[in-house]
């Protein structure tokens, strides 16, 4: 094959290759997201996670933490959870440490940079609450926060449908689960355009953008011992680079590797991996779910944050004299994306799941008209279509050159 035709091939793979690897992930957090809706009351949440107090936010950071998983699943979850009544703080706090306070992404990071970015993960996620949680209670604009929720509600048709029926007899019940099965079809279907262009474009700039692009976004990457102005812009482009790669958290570390082994600073590579909640996708997502005053509003918070924690971890580093060197980045090979190990159990099984559960709510759906589809649902529809015959015919190169 010619150098462009391999490149193609090399795409298509990439992006195939990453939404396998993340495919289980977004089940296990649109089936979280799921139950949410069906089984919890608003009454409940507002008892638990209802107002911005530390015991809610920490029952949050932990419900987070225990349910990890990638940025698209936990915007669904974070969603529920606030449509039902959680606080937005509480909210965020559970979005913010169910993508970065995440086992598997730990372990990526060590494989790929060392135990320094391994530690900065989880002290940064813990930081990254705690500074959210400030930033949230000066800055929120007055009501802002409940035109947001009832944004969420009005679109997912969000009730308490179970009318003041216990949980646990719904759990139990055949309806219950059908709901969950709706709720859960409906998740995919929100996102699937997307997750199609963004997983598409990711497999495309890993493929076809030489490293040295990104190398060049970072001011004085080669500067032995940065300033505090050059940390700092560093820190301020990684979300600028993690939004030209939109691979996700996950898929990022490699080339994270990749800048911090030509001289990026420790703040500029945190700032790269903490990012996956400020690309585009994730921004209209939000814009969707919440509206855009408050989706632009979660974005300028997030940008603000992620920065200041980069800097905190690098300085605070800094001062233990722990800070990795570039030597600390392994080098890279292809990714072996598909293996016979726990990702190939984890996607069978929700692959399964997923089949079912669409089967059962067509069986049991009544049709309904949903209206004429705007003109950026229809752009984005036809552009999911062109992604499509991108990824088709670049995997099908080999067996036609």
């Amino acid at each position: 094959m010619t150098a462009f035709f391999a490149l193609w091939h090399e795409a298509a793979m990439t992006t195939l290759g990453l939404f396998w690897m993340a495919f289980w992930a977004f089940g296990l957090g649109y089936l979280i997201s799921s139950m949410i809706q069906v089984f919890v009351t608003r009454s409940r949440m507002k008892r638990g996670m209802g107002d911005a107090s530390a015991r809610s936010v920490g029952l949050a950071t932990f419900f987070g933490f225990i349910s990890s998983s990638c940025s698209f699943a936990a915007l669904s979850t974070t969603r529920s959870l606030f449509a039902k009544g959680a606080g937005l703080v509480p909210a965020l706090a559970f979005m913010l440490s169910s993508t970065n306070l995440v086992v598997e992404l730990g372990i990526i990071i060590g494989v790929f940079l060392s135990w320094q970015f391994v530690v900065g993960e989880y002290a940064g996620g813990i930081l990254l609450v705690l500074i959210m949680w400030a930033v949230v209670r000066v800055t929120l604009p007055k009501g802002l926060e409940n035109r947001a929720r009832e944004h969420a509600r009005e679109q997912t048709g969000d009730e308490d449908e179970d009318g003041g029926q216990d949980w646990r007899r719904l759990i139990g019940s055949r309806e219950g689960w059908r709901r969950v099965a709706h709720r859960y079809v409906m998740e995919w279907d929100m996102v699937w355009k997307d997750v199609t262009i963004g997983f598409t474009v990711a497999g495309i700039i890993s493929a076809f953008v030489p490293r040295a692009f990104f190398q060049a976004l970072f001011i004085s990457s080669d500067a032995a011992d940065p300033a505090f102005w050059q940390v700092l812009a560093q820190a301020v482009v990684g979300p600028v680079a993690a939004f030209f790669t939109f691979i996700g958290s996950m898929g990022n570390i490699p080339l994270a590797a990749v800048l911090f082994s030509n001289g990026v600073s420790f703040a500029g590579v945190m700032a790269f991996i903490f990012s996956d909640l400020v690309v585009f996708p994730v921004l209209r997502i939000q814009a969707r779910y919440y509206g855009w005053k408050m989706a632009l509003y979660l974005l300028g918070v997030l940008l603000f944050i992620l920065v200041t924690t980069a800097v905190i971890l690098h300085y605070g580093f800094a001062a233990l004299d722990l800070l990795p060197s570039g030597e600390t980045a392994h080098a890279l090979t292809d990714q072996t994306f598909f293996a016979v190990d726990y990702t190939l159990a984890l996607n069978l099984l929700f692959i399964a799941l997923t089949v079912a559960f669409l089967a059962w709510k067509q069986r049991t759906s009544h049709a309904m008209s949903h209206g004429s589809a705007s003109l950026g649902e229809r752009l984005l529809f036809w552009l999911s279509m062109t992604a499509y015959a991108w990824l088709a015919a670049g995997l099908a190169l080999p067996a036609v050159l």
